[in-house]
């Protein structure tokens, strides 16, 4: 059975949309499935920022399926837009290829070494897997494979006769601020905090705001891509209505060609046009864009009225999302020369985790998606709020998020068996670089009522943790313990210390546990003070705290010369005994 996720609680975007889509599917189309889109175009590596175009039709598509209704969540690749620019550090691709620049993506050879035939294929494959990982389905329709086999044909045809219309309409807009110059290009965007920010913006269906205007010829809706260089570098000079022969040159490369277009399929309607034709040939009820399109003239506000007056259909429910960061995205894009894609996001947290960030912000909510420490918070998190959906405490529409995290109406995802902190398995993972017999010894002994048999119980949650350890933390903060004594060390410790590290030692084997070392570490500060180990805050002076963090910072000096490391019971449990009284001293 499926995990129910339905809500009435008002913070619950997911189901309030999903009310909005099914009233107005019944009342558009009664009787046939609920249509909601997203569009993504594989121009280079498919950003976290562009997963929100896909993640938030995908949770309200769901929601949909969980009441019995049925649905088809399209995803168009836009893979006949123009190949714009080469992308920065895509291994396998260097300058040359700006020489295909203007043709479609999908006429671009793939990167050097790729098992795909062309660039589209390459991009769309690494998506696609993201996309199965996280229980996303969907309808992929392949642009190229729509235009050239003459499926809008007719709304192509339908599109020139009205350019006129089409024209009058744009013109409402050419004369205000251009929202493209303003915010860049595309529909996932908003203002971007920084360059790798605009980079994160790019490559979300719409790749460019190009409405046809500007040709010496009139106004025309329809750009071919050149019979003899493959480019779109073309301008369109006469069209004919009865005959529908057309006529364009070429800019690239001096080619002439005149064409009919009731037989010709080797271009596409521009962007403006394009779009609102698709949301009429598809029925489309659903689909959000990116904030910039509450501007005057962006697509999505001009699409509103093209799709009316000119294919005779209707807007879909659109709402605006704002933009997905990246917490620590800086060390990683030293390394890439881009932002992570959800296949980089799946290789450090499990699919449910990355479902919970798009599921419990509103779309116009901007988040952050954690690359560095922060990754252990929102693990945290993660942990308690799946406590209180265990125990009944948590809140209606937290419940929901998480129901929508940990399943589809397919059913469950798959989970972690035996879920242990993550941070603790990221510092086990650290301390051992990996030894799977050192890291079973130190996990099931993290709790001795409910230990650990296999390293398979702790997986997949384990294989994240190690794989961000290895590739997100860099190399001076990894943990390396000692290998002897700090006898210098040893050898200048007041009376306070000697003292402290003697409890420390006596309790060490009645409180081998995560717990139990818990326990003990906060402990010895609070005996040496004269209170017992089992006082609370409110029993304790505020000097007991300097106490502790005196105490932890001279453990982590013996046991890893530093002044911080991972937590000290998860520390003491990876060194293990018996090289913990080797290192202290006795």
């Amino acid at each position: 059975m499926p995990i129910v996720a339905q809500s009435t609680d008002t913070t619950d975007w997911v189901s309030r949309y999903a009310d909005e889509v099914i009233a107005e599917s019944e009342r558009r189309a009664p009787g046939k499935p609920v249509v909601v889109a997203s569009g993504l175009s594989p121009s280079g590596p498919i950003h976290l920022g562009n997963l929100r175009e896909v993640m938030t039709p995908h949770l309200v598509a769901d929601e949909v399926r969980r009441r019995g209704h049925q649905v088809r969540h399209l995803i168009s690749w836009d893979d006949y837009d123009r190949y714009r620019k080469v992308p920065a550090g895509v291994p396998g691709v260097d300058e040359s290829w700006a020489e295909h620049i203007g043709k479609p993506l999908t006429s671009v050879p793939a990167p050097a070494g790729s098992a795909h035939p062309n660039w589209a294929e390459h991009f769309k494959a690494a998506m696609a897997a993201s996309l199965a990982d996280l229980g996303v389905e969907y309808d992929g329709i392949s642009q190229t494979e729509q235009y050239t086999s003459g499926t809008y044909r007719e709304q192509i045809l339908h599109a020139m006769r009205h350019r006129a219309d089409i024209d009058a309409i744009l013109d409402q807009y050419r004369t205000k601020k251009d929202p493209a110059k303003a915010q860049g290009k595309g529909k996932q965007q908003q203002k971007p905090a920084d360059e790798a920010e605009l980079e994160a913006a790019e490559g979300s269906g719409a790749a460019g705001e190009d409405d046809g205007s500007g040709g010496a010829g009139g106004y025309f809706p329809y750009k071919p891509y050149c019979g003899q260089c493959g480019k779109d570098l073309t301008t369109v000079t006469s069209y004919d209505d009865d005959s529908t022969e057309l006529a364009y040159t070429c800019t690239a490369c001096g080619f002439e060609e005149t064409v009919r277009l009731s037989e010709f399929d080797r271009g596409k309607l521009v962007w403006k046009v394009d779009w609102p034709m698709r949301w009429a040939y598809e029925g489309v009820i659903f689909e959000p864009s990116g904030v910039d399109h509450s501007s005057p003239g962006s697509s999505f506000v001009v699409g509103g009225q093209i799709v009316r007056q000119i294919f005779d259909g209707v807007q879909p429910i659109g709402p605006m999302y704002a933009f997905v960061g990246i917490s620590g995205m800086a060390k990683m894009s030293s390394s890439r020369g881009g932002v992570p894609t959800p296949a980089d996001a799946l290789k450090i947290m499990e699919a449910p985790l990355l479902r919970w960030l798009y599921a419990r912000r509103r779309p116009n909510q901007s988040f952050k998606i954690a690359f560095d420490q922060e990754i252990q918070r929102l693990y945290d998190e993660w942990d308690k709020l799946a406590a209180k959906v265990a125990d009944g405490s948590v809140l209606p529409a937290d419940a929901a998020a998480y129901a929508r995290a940990v399943g589809t109406a397919a059913g469950p995802l798959p989970t972690t068996p035996h879920p242990l902190p993550y941070r603790t398995l990221a510092s086990v993972a650290d301390i051992t670089a990996g030894a799977e017999d050192q890291t079973l010894r130190i996990l099931s002994e993290l709790d001795p009522a409910d230990p650990l048999a296999t390293l398979d119980e702790a997986r997949p949650r384990l294989d994240r943790a190690e794989a961000w350890i290895n590739t997100h933390v860099p190399a001076d903060q990894r943990t390396v313990v000692r290998e002897a004594p700090d006898t210098e060390l040893l050898a200048s410790l007041d009376e306070e210390g000697r003292e402290s590290i003697r409890l420390l030692l006596q309790g060490l084997d009645s409180h081998w546990s995560l717990d139990g070392l818990t326990h003990l570490v906060y402990g010895v500060p609070k005996v040496r003070a004269g209170f017992s180990a089992d006082a609370g805050p409110k029993e304790l002076p505020p000097e007991i705290k300097t106490a502790q963090r005196t105490f932890f910072a001279l453990l982590y000096h013996l046991l890893v010369s530093r002044d911080t490391g991972p937590r000290l019971p998860t520390l003491l449990l990876a060194v293990g005994a018996e090289r913990v009284r080797k290192l202290l001293g006795s």
